[in-house]
């Protein structure tokens, strides 16, 4: 692995390395991943989920190099970073994805590999490309790549409109095994696109996941297809997801409207561009009385809140992503006809809503679910375009990645959350500082935070 990471750190300064010799380093036995174990799913029965720690359950261990299957490539991770689907697998929630790989594991003797007493974990990655396996041919050993997270395996006739909608679709290192918070991760080829040039490795790891699903939840025909001049509700405006989606709303012509909590993540927005912010706490909405009662008045007051603020629209779309604690609030304010669009439910997956408001003013639910391999690639182009920023606030090494999670659960971030991996300190990897240097306040915009 030191040679691994001596061949790259070589190529440090250079706006065109080559790195092809890495195809000739004999690849590792083993290496550091971030997992959990399976005998160890039931070690927080009986805590409520808020008292469940992802620094118990996340352990640095060595694990062995799996074997490259045809299609696939094995990556050398120089960053990684947290998701909440990282959150949900360490505290074993809704259900331990142990059963994701058995599941998994059924389909052929290639899949069994993912059948183990323990899941390398991690669906973001940024590195360079060790080995490809047969078949593979737009990829080659030394390519500096980050990985989305869409697994398919394609043999049914369902994907081939929407991957998506492959009947065998999976999220890489929550569905699957050998993920990215690890030195090294084994990903399927159409996985893999080019790195942004301009950004650091853990800039680069960090926009995988959530700018991918937030390109497809708001801009995709198969999401709210935003148009110019819509007004988009962004719940969690300042966070992973929510970060991303106030940038698109933005580039597109559209009006955020952006809920946060706290001064600081209003602070954000309007450094994203955003000028209409609601800040959920000074206003002190309750949008349930109790555990099992949800409080109208507080969504009519949040109605009316927006509209002061757009001059009397309500929004066009509504890019939700809290779930339970929000969820009837969002389809209450959407307008006439609009669209609620939800993925994650962070807050809680048993929504509930008032369907009067739902079908007598004929608004829309659409599900969404992270992006195909056309949306990520896109997603991704306006990455390396700089029209969109990463939005990293906070960096771990790979040692710390319970903390990490344990910041992401507890909500004491902004942006995303970025773990060192192979990458022996920050600020490594950028091959075009010019391009870089004419956007580096809006790249930095959320560090500190």
């Amino acid at each position: 692995m030191r040679d691994i990471v001596e061949t790259i750190m070589a190529a440090e300064g250079s706006t065109s390395p080559d790195l092809s010799a890495l195809g000739r380093a004999p690849v590792p036995p083993t290496y550091r991943g971030v997992v959990v174990r399976a005998d160890e799913t039931g070690m927080f029965e009986g805590l409520a989920t808020s008292d469940k720690d992802p620094r118990k359950s996340l352990h640095v261990q060595d694990v062995p190099t799996p074997e490259l299957a045809p299609g696939e490539a094995l990556v050398a991770v120089m960053a990684s970073a947290i998701n909440y689907n990282t959150v949900w697998t360490s505290i074993f929630e809704p259900v331990p994805t142990f059963a994701f790989l058995r599941r998994y594991g059924k389909l052929s003797a290639i899949t069994k590999r993912h059948e183990l007493p323990y899941q390398v974990v991690g669906s973001d990655a940024a590195g360079v490309v060790l080995r490809v396996g047969d078949g593979v041919s737009k990829w080659h050993p030394g390519d500096e790549v980050v990985a989305h997270c869409l697994s398919v395996e394609l043999e049914e006739a369902d994907g081939h409109d929407d991957t998506m909608l492959d009947p065998e679709q999976r999220i890489w290192g929550f569905e699957t095994n050998f993920g990215g918070l690890a030195e090294l991760a084994v990903v399927k080829a159409n996985q893999l696109m080019p790195k942004p040039r301009h950004l650091t490795w853990e800039e680069a790891a960090c926009p995988g996941l959530v700018n991918s699903t937030a390109y497809r939840q708001l801009v995709s025909h198969h999401g709210a297809a935003m148009k110019q001049g819509d007004v988009v509700l962004v719940w969690g405006a300042s966070g992973g997801l929510g970060g991303y989606a106030t940038q698109y709303a933005l580039n597109g012509g559209a009006t955020p409207v952006c809920v946060v909590s706290s001064p600081e993540k209003a602070e954000l927005c309007r450094r994203m561009g955003a000028e209409l912010v609601i800040d959920r706490a000074a206003e002190g909405f309750r949008f349930w009385s109790d555990e099992h009662t949800q409080d109208p008045g507080e969504w009519r007051r949040l109605g009316d809140l927006i509209r002061s603020l757009t001059g009397g629209r309500d929004p066009d779309i509504v890019f939700e992503h809290p779930g339970r604690e929000t969820f009837g609030a969002s389809v209450y304010v959407a307008r006439r006809g609009g669209t609620i669009v939800t993925c994650a439910s962070t807050s809680g997956f048993q929504h509930e809503f008032d369907n009067r408001y739902l079908w007598m003013n004929l608004k829309r639910i659409i599900g969404s679910h992270f992006a195909n391999y056309r949306e990520a690639w896109e997603a991704n182009r306006l990455i390396s375009s700089a029209r969109i920023h990463p939005t990293l606030s906070r960096v771990y090494p790979l040692e710390q990645t319970g903390q990490a999670a344990l910041d992401v659960q507890r909500n004491r971030h902004q942006g995303k959350v970025g773990v060192r991996c192979l990458a022996p300190v920050e600020g490594l990897g950028v091959r075009d500082p010019e391009l870089r240097a004419r956007h580096e306040e809006a790249i930095n915009r959320f560090r500190g935070e």
